[in-house]
C-alpha cells in the first residue's frame, strides 16, 4: 500500500476517489500481495474489492460508470483477475508490469493499458507481451496500431475497448508520468457514460 501509494496516483486526479489497498500474505510464501488466479487463498482478496466497494457507495458518491482498476507487478496480475472475474463492475483496466496466468481468461471487451519494461526481468517481457496479445484479442482490437508518442501504442483506436500499451526500455519498474498516463486513459475511457 505505502509502496505504490508513493505513485501519487491520487495526485495525478485529484478529483478521483483513489484507494491504495494492502495486500495480505498469502499462504503460498507468506508474502504481502494479491491473489493471481481464481480461488487462491480463498478468493479473499475478490471479496476485499466486493466490500470494499460496498462500503465506499455507503459513504461517497461514487459513479458506478467510472470505476478503475490499476496496480503495479503482484497488483497488476491481480488487476487482470479483476477484469476476467469482475468485467461488469469495472470501466477500464491499466495494469503495470503484468503477465496473465493461464487460468485467467477475460472475456468481456474493456479498454486496457497495458505499461511495461523491455528489460523486465521479474516479469519477463515475452509474458507482458503475451497478455497484450490476450488483450488485443479480448477486445477484437487487431492490426498494427497507431503511435501515440515515445513507446506509446494504441490498437482499436476509437473503438469502446481499445488497447494501450506504452513499452518502455527499463526493467520491473514503474516509470516517472505513469500515473498521469494512467489517470488520462482513464478519464478517456468512462464506462456506460
Amino acid at each position: 500500500m505505502q509502496n505504490f501509494q508513493s505513485t501519487d496516483l491520487h495526485q495525478a486526479w485529484p478529483e478521483a476517489i483513489v484507494v491504495y489497498f494492502q495486500g495480505l500474505p498469502s499462504r503460498r510464501d507468506g508474502l504481502a500481495g494479491w491473489q493471481v488466479e481464481k480461488g487462491q487463498d480463498n478468493d479473499r482478496d475478490l471479496k476485499l474489492v466486493d466490500i470494499a466497494l460496498a462500503s465506499l457507495r455507503a459513504t461517497f458518491m461514487v459513479d458506478d460508470d467510472r470505476i478503475y482498476s490499476t496496480g503495479f507487478s503482484n497488483g497488476a496480475n491481480f488487476t487482470y483477475l479483476l477484469w476476467a472475474e469482475r468485467p461488469d463492475m469495472f470501466a477500464a483496466f491499466a495494469p503495470v508490469a503484468a503477465r496473465l496466468r493461464p487460468s485467467v481468461k477475460p472475456t468481456q471487451p474493456k479498454p486496457i493499458f497495458h505499461v511495461a519494461g523491455t528489460r523486465d526481468v521479474q516479469i519477463p517481457f515475452a509474458d507482458q507481451q503475451d497478455a497484450i496479445k490476450v488483450a488485443k484479442r479480448v477486445n477484437d482490437a487487431a492490426g498494427q496500431g497507431a503511435s501515440c508518442g515515445g513507446g506509446c501504442m494504441v490498437f482499436g483506436a476509437g473503438s469502446a475497448h481499445p488497447v494501450m500499451t506504452w513499452i518502455h526500455q527499463g526493467g520491473h519498474e514503474y516509470p516517472p508520468t505513469t500515473s498521469e498516463r494512467i489517470a488520462k486513459f482513464f478519464r478517456e475511457h468512462p464506462g456506460r457514460s
